[in-house]
């Protein structure tokens, strides 16, 4: 470590990572279950994303945001998965300071991307539902990057806080991390400079895209069921809600997760309950999604269908 300029504190060139556990039974056994579900994660939504490139009936705004809601989890995913598996093959798990920011950066930059494209994918299923004369309109081509675009630009904006936040942060005591990744919490933990500033920034600034993806995901569904409700037809009622509860699955399953996170009182949970769930929503809900989406979809099962078909007898 060397020596600040102008300070007694010391930089900190790498930390080091303490894991989900010391066993190395356990150690053997997660590493196998953590890499075969990395394998699937990256296997099915890649194969999600290539399907939706490759069958014209599946060029539609809701497989347009599902393909990059398929590429998000990817890279959220790859974001701590490689680092935790070699973790489980090495003593001591170490990462630079440069290593950290980066793994920081690019797990907030996908978690955050993953809210707003379940926001926005949820605006697609209440214009289809609600307004389906107007949909080919609303949703045009354009709209739909412009909304994707609009995503991404929010996501950045979003990371670049906790960034700033991460960047003011002085380490010169213990660098040992308390997680498997590079987590704002236990990082703030080891900061010896004032954190109460980043503390609120990052608050506010996670709380708020929380709080606007959640209403308008609940905005989107209380007119959608008003919409189902009024139906008069047992059958398009059924087809109506049977194209939002893929959605609605992946929503529960994100969303429940990042509230034990960051809404329940710290003293509520332990730091080992807090791994376990980080790992659920960082590493299993990314293979969960394509799953959710191939099993639940018929379209999506047709598709895949009629291009295995076609490669048989091609």
């Amino acid at each position: 470590m060397a020596l600040l300029e102008g300070g007694n504190h010391t930089a900190m060139t790498e930390f080091i990572l303490l894991g989900l556990t010391d066993d190395p039974v356990l150690k053997v056994v997660l590493f196998t279950i953590i890499l075969c579900i990395y394998l699937v994660t990256m296997s099915g939504n890649l194969s999600t994303i290539l399907l939706i490139r490759v069958s014209s009936q599946l060029h539609h705004p809701m497989y347009f945001f599902l393909s990059h809601l398929a590429s998000t989890d990817i890279g959220y995913s790859s974001s701590v998965t490689p680092n935790m598996l070699v973790s489980f093959l090495v003593n001591q798990s170490t990462i630079s300071y440069l290593g950290c920011f980066i793994q920081f950066g690019s797990a907030g930059f996908f978690g955050t991307l993953e809210c707003f494209l379940l926001a926005t994918m949820a605006y697609d299923r209440f214009v289809a539902i609600c307004n389906p004369l107007l949909y080919s309109n609303k949703m045009s081509t354009q709209v739909c990057i412009q909304l994707v675009a609009g995503c991404y630009i929010g996501s950045f904006l979003d990371t670049f806080s906790f960034a700033l936040s991460f960047h003011y942060f002085v380490f010169c005591g213990p660098n040992k991390v308390n997680h498997f990744y590079c987590d704002f919490a236990p990082l703030m933990e080891l900061s010896c400079s004032d954190v109460s500033v980043s503390a609120v920034v990052t608050t506010f600034s996670a709380g708020l895209v929380i709080m606007i993806t959640v209403l308008v995901i609940a905005i989107s569904y209380t007119y959608i069921l008003i919409t189902i409700l009024k139906m008069r037809s047992t059958e398009g009622r059924h087809k109506a809600f049977s194209t939002c509860t893929s959605h609605l699955t992946a929503v529960t399953l994100y969303y429940g997760t990042i509230t034990f996170i960051y809404v329940m009182p710290k003293s509520s949970y332990s730091t080992d309950q807090n791994k376990v769930v980080s790992v659920f929503y960082m590493v299993v809900i990314p293979m969960l999604n394509p799953l959710i989406y191939s099993l639940r979809n018929n379209e999506i099962k047709g598709a895949l269908k009629r291009q295995v078909f076609k490669k048989i007898f091609s």
